[in-house]
């Protein structure tokens, strides 16, 4: 599983890295590639400074070694090494009318130093932050990742919307980080679901990723924008910030395992604004983006 799921993982970040390259049609990708003093290493990719995206990044991983005392505790497990392994991507558009994504696909294993598996499950999902609302984005976004979701189980998409609703929420604003989209984790074997269940089911939502976002970003890039719209942009983008440095799991995992620092951050949008005590102007567009934002939609 290992093995066949990395080889999914290099496959898809070429063919995404690629496919932005061509949307873009200034920038290209730097390659990184780097190893992990503890065991493993990754190839990390990020476009900046190009005609539509201003900064992005589409990372993958594989990592092992013994699980640090922290997350020993966070697993309630004894002395036991991991492997993790995924791809992880943040596209932050020029544009503000074009929205910023993010998705990952990963797996990890946890086993006695003598090899014997302990855990295994996967994670991931997809999902979509606009700094302005388009419901015809939003629907699509949706309909493609319940698509994924559909082929394999009517129950899928409901669930993991909810969870993706629930899980990218800054609890101390009281809004959602984005629309949502998909947000799975500990997807395990089960007397229904098999481990190669599961693998299906992730690599098909990973699949799907490009059909989800390429026809916004095309819709969006080139629409005409001022001041007023880069402003609110960069605003939004801190409550972005907020929630990676605050909440996101991830990100906490990765500090705690002595990750690649510049990989772990590679997230964060390379221009914000903290502007104190900031409202929309009442019945304008960006209030109605934050109206949503507190009441989570059904979009597909």
């Amino acid at each position: 599983m290992r093995d066949k799921f990395v080889n999914f993982i290099e496959n898809l970040q070429d063919k995404i890295t690629e496919t932005l390259e061509n949307i873009d049609g200034e920038a290209k990708f730097h390659q990184d590639l780097w190893e992990r003093p503890e065991g493993g290493g990754g190839r990390t990719r990020v476009i900046e400074n190009g005609a539509v995206f201003e900064k992005g990044g589409v990372n993958i991983s594989k990592v092992h070694g013994a699980l640090a005392p922290a997350m020993q505790q966070y697993f309630k497990v004894g002395d036991v090494d991991f492997f993790a392994c995924g791809l992880s991507l943040v596209l932050h558009p020029k544009n503000p009318y074009a929205p910023t994504v993010h998705a990952n696909w990963r797996y990890f294993e946890m086993f006695e130093k003598d090899g014997t598996l302990v855990d295994s499950w996967f994670g991931g999902g997809q999902d979509l932050t606009p700094y302005y609302l388009f419901e015809e984005d939003a629907k699509h976004f949706h309909e493609v990742s319940k698509a994924a979701c559909d082929a394999h189980e009517k129950t899928f998409y409901p669930e993991y919307k909810k969870k993706c609703d629930e899980y990218f929420h800054n609890a101390h604003r009281g809004e959602a980080r984005g629309i949502g989209g998909l947000f799975f984790d500990y997807l395990k074997a089960t007397e229904t679901q098999s481990m190669q269940d599961w693998y299906n089911f992730v690599t098909q939502v990973g699949d799907s990723f490009l059909s989800a976002y390429v026809p916004i970003i095309e819709r969006r890039k080139d629409l005409p924008y001022g001041e007023r719209e880069r402003n609110w942009q960069e605003v939004r983008r801190g409550r972005y910030v907020e929630f990676n440095l605050v909440h996101d799991k991830g990100t906490l995992f990765g500090l705690k395992t002595n990750g690649r620092i510049e990989s772990i951050l590679m997230s964060l949008p390379p221009v914000v604004q903290w502007k104190y005590d900031h409202h929309p102007e009442p019945g304008s567009e960006e209030e109605k983006l934050v109206e949503v934002l507190k009441n989570p939609k059904d979009w597909a």
